[in-house]
């Protein structure tokens, strides 16, 4: 039997999807920090994480200030000095506290952190039915912003939680799957032409996903899997992090510099390799996809397997008949980490070879959310995909991830791809 409410004529479904995402999105936060103590909420592992408390808060900010300041008449802030504190990088907003001094925050705590969510929620979701719809749009952005910093904060935690000397496990290791050879790599071989990238318009998309526009690409084939650990141990034991010659001279710089010898998280005992997660210290599974690899690792890699990182046109193409719901994603909270035998889209951001810039006939939207994307087109490389940190749904053959070359405490990995 239908209910009453499914009746009324003047019920707007699309503002009741919007409603259920709107508390959907914020749950799944709340879940994934559920464990945390104040401290483990507070601390500030390098300049490029941030406390989870912090994400929390300016997650928070962005509802508070984009939709409920703007768009509600007679809306108070919950505290006008947290604009202060939780601002991250919007110029338009005035003065902000310095990113890396976000671990200086001790107060609020994270219990009066969830107190001004739920204030916020509360009040979004009092207004939500009478949102213009440039509100609702600007609600929308937030829920995908915040699911942008769900994956932050799993990451984040992961390389807090690897300072500490004891290495606890945050969450429980999943079932131990049996240890399998990963499958023989395979290419897929692509002819080359003229190929439509960028956002085709259906649905939501960030800035720099479109505009949709034409790209040569040329005769080239790309692995139908991610490199695995094994492969990397290989490269490691051939001497590929003391070999300068697969290296461009920014990457050997940086191995010099930071004493690398493997992916992050990766130690080498009696027993052979093993990684950190968020389910303690494990062995490292040689089937599944190598992680927390930077671009800097991840071309000299292709270097030394005589292949190449994909453009991101190459990658989008191959993607865009996939489906982007299928694969190893962020359903809830727990340990989360790479499995073997995953596509495209899940278990790790794949490095391309190509720049984060502007498509042909990019503009930047207008206000302080126009600083969203844009601003940052300098300097970083864009990586396609998802990760097993990615909540399912967010991604889509278009979506631009970026990250500096030296980055490399994301969920990021490498999918070869070589000329024909």
């Amino acid at each position: 039997m239908a209910s009453r409410l499914s009746d009324d004529p003047t019920r707007d479904p699309a503002g009741d999807a919007l409603a259920a995402r709107f508390r959907a999105v914020r749950r799944l936060t709340l879940d994934l920090t559920a464990p945390l103590s104040d401290a483990d909420a507070t601390v500030q592992s390098m300049p490029d994480a941030s406390p989870a408390k912090w994400h929390l808060a300016h997650t928070t900010w962005f509802f508070e200030t984009f939709v409920l300041r703007d768009h509600v008449g007679g809306y108070v802030p919950y505290d006008p000095r947290f604009a202060f504190l939780f601002n991250s990088y919007y110029e338009a907003e005035g003065r902000r506290h310095a990113r890396d001094r976000r671990g200086m925050i001790t107060r609020p705590s994270l219990d009066e952190v969830r107190g001004y969510r739920a204030h916020v929620d509360a009040a979004l979701s009092a207004a939500l039915p009478d949102l213009p719809e440039a509100a609702c749009a600007l609600v929308e952005l937030g829920c995908h912003h915040e699911e942008q910093h769900q994956e932050l904060l799993v990451t984040d935690l992961i390389h807090l939680f690897a300072q500490n000397p004891l290495e606890p496990a945050l969450f429980a290791p999943e079932r131990a799957r049996p240890v399998q050879a990963a499958a023989p790599l395979g290419w897929i071989q692509q002819p080359g032409g003229i190929v439509r990238i960028g956002h085709d318009g259906t649905g939501f998309a960030f800035d720099c996903e479109g505009p949709r526009h034409d790209a040569l690409l040329h005769p080239h084939a790309i692995a139908d899997r991610t490199v695995t650990n094994g492969e990397w141990a290989a490269f490691i034991a051939d001497g590929g992090y003391r070999e300068p010659r697969w290296w461009l001279a920014d990457g050997w710089a940086w191995v010099k510099a930071e004493g690398i010898t493997a992916p992050l998280y990766w130690e080498e005992g009696e027993g052979g390799w093993t990684r950190f997660g968020l389910d303690g210290r494990r062995a490292v599974d040689p089937a599944a996809p190598v992680t927390h690899v930077s671009f800097f690792e991840a071309d000299a890699y292709a270097a030394w397997a005589g292949a190449r990182l994909p453009t991101e046109a190459e990658w989008e193409a191959l993607a865009a008949d996939a489906d982007t719901a299928d694969g190893n994603l962020l359903d809830r909270a727990g340990a989360v980490a790479p499995r073997p035998g995953g596509g495209l889209f899940g278990d790790v951001w794949e490095w391309t070879g190509s720049a984060y810039r502007p498509y042909p006939g990019f503009h930047a939207a207008e206000g302080a959310v126009g600083e969203y994307n844009g601003k940052f087109m300098s300097g970083q490389f864009v990586l396609r995909g998802g990760s097993c940190a990615t909540p399912r749904g967010h991604a889509r053959a278009s979506y631009r991830n970026f990250f500096y070359p030296h980055q490399r405490w994301q969920f990021t990995g490498v999918r070869l791809a070589k000329d024909a």
